[in-house]
């Protein structure tokens, strides 16, 4: 037998597999490095032609390939549903903010690629160009597979780069979507290709590959490994990882709008979400009722067939993992955490679930409170007053988001100075607005996506300074 690798692979081929029904979907060969090689190759002669576009040019043939999503649109929302298991409901719920961040990008390019003059001198004209940086690699993940993919190659590709595309090997046919949609724009081909490699390949490509950049979303371990093959070459990386993001209800927090934004953003998508809500902390003053309303509406949650139209959660897109959060449910308790709701692994039909989980009497000493977990789990603690509030959510080595609910937007100012996050939400969470920056702090990552900076990101400053004689 073929030996295998952790994601599934084997020496020849990608199987998926339905997570709900656990029967095969499809079989992807996986391609060696000559291959991947002789791709990047296309790319790089692309690449010399598509950099000549003008913006608005390369605007408008984006825009174009933008029509292939909304024809397939039913196509994607079920290769999604079929390869993670998220409800369907939520797949075409991620189609809409597919759009919303392809648009917005759209909108926005000229303006944030535009030459920036630089008045003062007279006699000189100097001016700030933001100039392609060539071939950038991008390595999408699972949970999000449109909307974490577009942030890049929407950036990419409108800044004049060309873009080799990896999706994770739990949705492959995504990233083939991908490369139908992007591969010829403006009449010059092979601008996006996909690719279907295992990791070891993939570091060879950062390695030895004719790239420029790497824009990576995942783990926080494989950020470590992206970052130290990068290192070997002189071009940076956009890294995307894990998240511990903490909420705090302060005593003026509109209670009914707390608990259905945090439960929410604890549960969507199964809690699968690098910037999903993990763990929140309370008010003395509010904290019996919250817990309260919380349960109530976790009790709502409907399991089952992620096809069903009333499923409000599937089971788990890697199976292994609902051990590992029953684990960390476990290990809490044992520590004196108290479960109200959940905790626990069910099987329907065929598939793993782990339960809408609610669990209190927790401190952040407890893996529950430090751990990513990536799953449906909800840990609540009471706190004394906005002083603990704000130093508990900051207590974290990581720092995606961090949120307040509150009715005093001077509390939120000044809970925002106390947080080392990219993003600090007031009454919201687990949100993407393109018109802002992206980013993560910590073990969370480094880099900007979405935004002018995200276009930033993927572009180099090249100055120009012309004296002028007369």
């Amino acid at each position: 037998m073929a030996s295998m690798d952790p994601e599934g692979f084997n020496m020849r081929t990608l199987e998926t597999i339905n997570p709900f029904t656990l029967k095969p979907i499809h079989q992807y060969p996986v391609e060696s490095f000559q291959e991947v090689f002789n791709k990047i190759e296309r790319s790089q002669k692309a690449f010399r032609e598509w950099k000549k576009l003008r913006v608005s040019e390369r605007v408008d043939a984006v825009r174009q390939a933008l029509i292939y999503f909304s024809d397939h649109k039913d196509e994607l929302a079920h290769d999604i549903t079929a390869q993670m298991a998220k409800p369907i409901n939520q797949s075409h719920n991620e189609l809409n903010t597919f759009f919303e961040r392809a648009n917005h990008l759209c909108d926005h390019a000229e303006k944030a690629l535009s030459p920036e003059p630089v008045m003062g001198k007279t006699d000189f004209h100097r001016e700030i160009r933001h100039e392609p940086l060539g071939l950038v690699f991008i390595i999408a993940a699972w949970n999000y597979p449109l909307v974490i993919a577009v942030n890049g190659i929407l950036s990419s590709l409108l800044s004049g780069n060309t873009v080799l595309l990896k999706h994770s090997s739990l949705t492959p046919s995504i990233g083939l979507h991908f490369e139908k949609a992007f591969r010829t724009l403006g009449g010059i081909d092979n601008v996006l290709q996909n690719v279907i490699i295992d990791h070891s390949t993939t570091l060879e490509v950062i390695e030895k590959g004719d790239i420029q950049h790497v824009i990576f979303t995942g783990s926080v371990q494989g950020g470590r490994n992206i970052y130290q093959s990068v290192s070997q070459r002189f071009m940076d990386c956009n890294l995307e990882l894990g998240g511990k993001d903490g909420a705090y209800v302060a005593e003026d927090a509109n209670l009914k709008e707390a608990v259905a934004g945090l439960v929410d953003g604890a549960m969507y998508n199964a809690g699968q979400s690098c910037c999903g809500i993990e763990r929140v902390y309370v008010h003395q003053s509010l904290y019996d009722d919250f817990v309260s309303q919380s349960k109530t509406l976790l009790e709502t949650y409907i399991l089952g067939d992620p096809l069903g139209s009333q499923t409000s959660m599937g089971p788990l897109a890697r199976g292994k993992s609902v051990e590992e959060l029953h684990q960390q449910v476990q290990e809490a308790m044992n520590q004196g955490a108290e479960l109200h709701h959940g905790g626990k692994i069910k099987r329907i039909g065929d598939a793993l679930f782990f339960e809408p989980t609610l669990i209190t009497s927790v401190h952040n000493d407890m893996i529950i409170m430090r751990e990513e977990n990536f799953g449906p789990i909800l840990p609540i603690m009471k706190v004394k007053d906005d002083e603990e509030g704000f130093r508990l959510v900051a207590d974290s080595k990581y720092g995606l988001t961090s949120v307040i609910y509150t009715e005093n937007q001077e509390k939120a100012e000044a809970f925002s100075r106390q947080m080392d996050t990219g993003t600090v939400f007031m009454n919201r969470c687990d949100y993407l607005d393109p018109a802002l920056p992206w980013t993560g702090v910590g073990l969370s990552g480094k880099g900007s996506t979405l935004s002018d900076y995200g276009f930033h990101s993927v572009t180099r400053r090249k100055a120009l300074h012309f004296r002028l004689l007369s």
